[in-house]
């Protein structure tokens, strides 16, 4: 089993987990009969595992419940060589649950099964010491950690106190469930994009954020805001990367879609790895592009995370 202690820590992911159950038949909706493969889930649980599959020194900061469930979330984080140090258990809870049906492949249903009170909502600053949060070289804030909860006030407290060190990484990941409304969202995205570094998100997500959906108008919006790197996700039109003095369009990769859900997880976790390696944003984008594409081909989300061997095959990119 690899190593799972919190030794060398290279990136910190701050957020959702659930266990997530895949329908095995395409087209069919919740309302047709289906079979399901189990797996964990919670985006930025699989951009933990993404870094982990890439050879990363990865960590979640997340809670479970104390059932079994929660017991599963651990053990398969552990196989996937996830740090689960700052996995905490809430006793009298249970751990949220996510079931998908590929109608259609691309987008799929999703059906949360998580109270207001999830486990994952319910982080404090003592979770993680002081030091991991300002050392750790990618620390990857969700968006959606800071729509409830202690975990929103323990990422606000993590983010000002990391004082946008590289690489300080907000993921727009915008979950209509989890807010009041878009208003609130968007208040939460500006103040999280002025203490980040790196921003990355799909169109939808930067219209919440800073108001268009228009890939080169969003990109200027974050870059006004003093972000060093750019990045609006376009889906099978491949991914955008700028800076405050370049942009870069990455084209797509061709790939029969099984289930969309996992791509921008993998972007994230390959995201991750490109900034730890100093590589410049468009070998970043290609290898990440790549990443998304792969995992957009297969069923499930973590347990289809790549391997570089495996990116290298569609990319050339290496470490």
């Amino acid at each position: 089993m690899p190593d799972t202690t919190s030794r060398d820590l290279e990136v910190l992911s701050v957020g959702r987990v659930s266990v997530d159950l895949y329908a095995a038949e395409p087209g069919v909706g919740f309302d047709g009969q289906q079979s399901f493969s189990k797996s964990i889930g919670g985006s930025p649980t699989n951009v933990a595992v993404a870094a982990a599959r890439l050879g990363r020194r990865a960590a979640i900061a997340t809670k479970v419940g104390d059932d079994g469930f929660g017991a599963y979330v651990r053990n398969r984080l552990e196989s996937f060589g996830v740090v689960t140090d700052y996995v905490g258990v809430q006793p009298g809870a249970q751990t949220p649950l996510a079931l998908a049906a590929l109608e259609p492949p691309e987008t799929p249903q999703i059906a949360f099964y998580r109270g207001p009170a999830a486990p994952d909502t319910t982080l404090v600053t003592d979770d993680v010491p002081e030091e991991v949060v300002g050392s750790v070289g990618v620390l990857w804030i969700s968006q959606g950690s800071l729509a409830r909860g202690s975990t929103a006030d323990s990422c606000w407290a993590w983010l000002e106190m990391r004082g946008r060190r590289d690489h300080t990484v907000l993921d727009l990941d915008y979950r209509a469930a989890l807010w009041p409304d878009r208003e609130t969202a968007r208040s939460a995205a500006e103040r999280a994009i002025a203490l980040s570094t790196v921003v990355v998100g799909n169109r939808e997500e930067c219209q919440v954020a800073v108001g268009t959906d228009d890939p080169d108008a969003a990109a200027d919006a974050l870059l006004e805001r003093d972000v060093s790197l750019a990045i609006v996700k376009l889906g099978a039109d491949g991914a955008l990367l700028a800076t405050a003095h370049d942009r870069w369009r990455i084209a797509p990769i061709p790939v029969s879609v099984v289930c969309g859900l996992g791509a921008g997880d993998a972007f994230g976790g390959a995201l991750c790895h490109g900034l730890l390696s100093g590589w410049d944003p468009p070998r970043i984008g290609r290898f990440a592009n790549a990443a998304g594409a792969l995992v957009s081909s297969r069923l499930t989300c973590a347990d289809a995370m790549p391997s570089v061997a495996e990116l290298d095959t569609m990319t050339g990119v290496t470490r």
